[in-house]
């Protein structure tokens, strides 16, 4: 299985940097056996059933981004240089490891100030990554990220246009709950409250996981036979009430449909022991390329990935890998919106 099974071309044309408003008006293209329908996110209810299980991940996506100012005591007088922080992960002693540039530039035990309030010192450099401790804690660290922290967009928006107050509201789900993630669940930005009512209202249910979306979800595969590719691990939890009722909803003939291929990693994680879900919780680096046997996803809510991607192996191993080429063909061609702030499609295998 090589690399360039994966790949296509796609127009810089279609790559989104802001999203559809409102949220449901975006594009939905329906894979349903082997018809393919051009319809709206706010129709996904034509699509649906009583008794099927959408399945949410409620992570949070914190404003991880962040600008500051390196102090440093010279021969020449005090001196000060910018740097550029984008926050990976927390680390159990309350630390945070961070991609910093220029990090050759700061040493260890030095301070960087990102606002009056907020400010971080260095405390190791590993692996190409540095091991922040800031000055803050809980409640009082979350309110100054907040204040002075931007979205960390992904790299294809970010080269085309820096992140704004708007991004803040646009990056992240209308039931975000539990802030970890450095990267938002994008199929799961389509929704609204009233998209959400309303499909309850026809007898649709709903479960929440949660994975943490981590910066790796962005790295290239370098190699050229994918099966040797090693994937990068994110924090998730699927609590005892969501996999009694995701179970429930199987044994009752209804579909288990995630939103998103993070909510569909966790729960196909949380089914591997047995090949029943089941509670779960702990880092998964779950890979699903074809030949996958999914044990609890019945169907797919998901945007449009970049090639040669960790999440096209993914959907082809549900779709199948001809198929797929021929509902990309259909997405190029119609113009659809590709990536985090792009369109959106329902995958309903044959």
């Amino acid at each position: 299985m090589k690399l360039s099974d994966f790949d296509f071309e796609l127009p810089e044309a279609l790559i989104a940097t802001r999203p559809a408003r409102p949220r449901t008006s975006a594009r939905l293209l329906v894979a349903n056996g082997d018809a393919i329908t051009d319809t709206r996110v706010s129709a996904l209810g034509d699509w649906l059933r009583a008794g099927d299980r959408l399945v949410l991940n409620d992570t949070k996506v914190i404003p991880a981004r962040l600008g500051g100012l390196r102090h440093r005591a010279g021969a020449q007088g005090p001196s000060a240089a910018r740097i550029e922080v984008t926050l990976l992960e927390p680390g159990a002693d309350g630390s945070w490891s961070a991609l910093i540039k220029p990090l050759k530039k700061i040493s260890e035990g030095e301070v960087i100030v990102f606002s009056p309030d907020l400010s971080a010192t260095l405390e190791a450099k590993e692996d190409g990554q540095g091991r922040l401790r800031f000055n803050l804690a809980g409640e009082d660290f979350d309110a100054a990220l907040a204040e002075a922290g931007a979205m960390p967009l992904p790299p294809y928006i970010a080269a085309r246009r820096p992140a704004d107050a708007q991004d803040k509201t646009d990056y992240q789900t209308v039931w975000a709950r539990h802030a970890g993630a450095v990267a938002a669940p994008t199929a799961s930005l389509h929704f609204d409250d009233a998209l959400l009512a309303e499909l309850a209202g026809m007898g649709v249910t709903f479960s929440h996981v949660t994975l943490h979306v981590g910066a790796g979800t962005f790295l290239p595969v370098k190699v050229e036979d994918v099966t040797t590719h090693k994937m990068h691990a994110e924090w998730g939890e699927v609590s005892a009430e969501a996999a009694a009722d995701i179970a429930a909803t199987r044994a009752a003939g209804g579909r288990v449909i995630p939103v998103g291929t993070t909510a569909l990693r966790l729960i196909e994680t949380a089914a591997r022991a047995t090949g029943e879900i089941a509670p779960w919780q702990g880092e998964t680096d779950i890979f699903i390329y074809p030949g996958f046997e999914f044990r609890v996803t019945d169907a797919l809510m998901t945007n449009f990935h970049l090639p040669k991607s960790t999440l096209m192996m993914l959907v082809s191993a549900l779709v199948g890998q001809d198929r797929l080429r021929e509902i990309y063909r259909h997405a190029v061609t119609e113009n659809y919106r590709f990536f985090s702030y792009g369109d959106a499609s329902l995958l309903i295998p044959r």
